[in-house]
């Protein structure tokens, strides 16, 4: 029995169902979350606590939110209080599909079986680089899950009637354990409702859709997986940059730039990892960047590679910065470039239009920076 199948019962050691009570019950939810007022014009994604959000779940909270909250209470967190207040509707609508299963199962049993899972990969953020397959499940979904790189763009072609529900993960805010999640999609599933699994990119590349499936299949759900464009292909293209080319680059290798615990390394370097003659592209890795590049120059790679750091990439507010390996992290940190940013390493970097037009500017300023010098001798 899943996890959210377990609500009724309070002294159930559930993760889900154990959460403290506020000090004054008679506060309103508001008290507890911070409201973003960002909109789509200034993330393409979804951002914690915007207000975008919360009209995009609202049924789940039975506008129970105030748009003007007041400060937080520090003994309560965000997180399980907008787990807590989402638990009644959870419940609800578990309880609905599980009576429509009952109504239209078999004669033998009575009850008809499990529903499915659609693990569905929506791109890098360009709603008209989705699959055809992948826009046929979205718009006929009933209940979808999605995670924050998921774009608006896309969101909005969700039905009307259709029930989202928010489960992404930021740093430092994760609206749902990957446990809470596997949980919430099978208790659904096990009702006999069709459920569509919103990943950005390609579910089965950095966005531990395979846990979700091995998870589920477990637990005797069908899983069907629909792939999407990940994001080192999308962005690559959006760069004009070839992962692999003849006598430039005979292979492509992903990387994630998450660390073990947090730190400040990468999670996983090999030494083999920095080959002139390979594509690097990095996935989460912009806190990580300044000890990878260090790592990649010391085990051999030329401090003069061409690199790319695209943020963004493939919606109306995509940033690019273009700059030799030993440079790149300044000249993000110049830009203030923020998450989601994809990052490229390799000879083929050069290969984009971008790329003279980069090195011109780069010349220019430096140029005009020895001028400046001379004049103060």
């Amino acid at each position: 029995m899943a996890l959210v199948s377990k609500l009724p019962s309070s002294s159930s050691s559930s993760s889900l169902t154990q959460f403290r009570k506020p000090l004054n019950p008679s506060l309103k939810p508001a008290n507890y979350i911070h409201f973003t007022r960002t909109s789509c014009s200034a993330s393409p994604f979804t951002e914690k606590h915007s207000v975008e959000r919360y009209q995009r779940d609202k049924w789940v909270f039975k506008n129970q939110l105030d748009q003007n909250p007041p400060e937080n209470h520090s003994n309560f967190s965000t997180r399980d209080y907008e787990i807590a207040l989402q638990l009644p509707e959870l419940k609800k609508l578990l309880q609905v599909l599980r009576e429509k299963r009952e109504k239209g199962g078999d004669a033998e049993s009575g009850k008809g079986g499990p529903g499915n899972v659609f693990l569905v990969g929506t791109g890098p953020g360009d709603p008209e680089l989705l699959t055809l397959k992948a826009l046929k499940v979205i718009q006929s979904a009933d209940l979808l899950l999605y995670d924050r790189l998921v774009s608006n763009d896309v969101l909005d072609l969700v039905r009307p009637d259709a029930r989202l529900l928010y489960v992404g993960k930021t740093a430092g805010y994760h609206s749902r354990t990957q446990e809470e999640i596997h949980e919430l999609l099978l208790s659904f599933a096990e009702v006999g409702a069709n459920v569509v699994r919103l990943k950005g990119g390609d579910p089965l590349v950095f966005g531990r859709g395979g846990e979700e499936m091995d998870f589920l299949q477990q637990q005797g759900i069908q899983v069907k997986v629909i792939p999407g464009i990940t994001a080192a292909s999308g962005i690559a293209a959006e760069l004009g940059v070839p992962l692999t080319h003849r006598g430039v680059a005979n292979s492509v290798r992903f990387l994630t730039g998450h660390s073990r615990k947090g730190g400040a390394d990468p999670l996983f370097v090999a030494e083999n990892a920095a080959d002139p003659d390979s594509t690097l592209v990095v996935y989460m890795g912009l806190s990580t960047l300044p000890s990878l590049i260090l790592k990649l120059i010391h085990h051999g790679l030329p401090p003069d590679t061409p690199a790319a750091a695209v943020e963004r990439g493939t919606t109306p507010q995509q940033r690019i910065v273009l700059a030799e390996l030993k440079d790149l992290g300044d000249k993000i940190a110049s830009e203030q470039l923020v998450s989601p940013t994809l990052i490229f390493i390799g000879r083929v970097v050069a290969l984009s239009p971008l790329w003279p037009q980069s090195q011109a500017s780069s010349s220019s300023s430096s140029s005009k920076k020895d001028s400046h010098l001379m004049g103060h001798v």
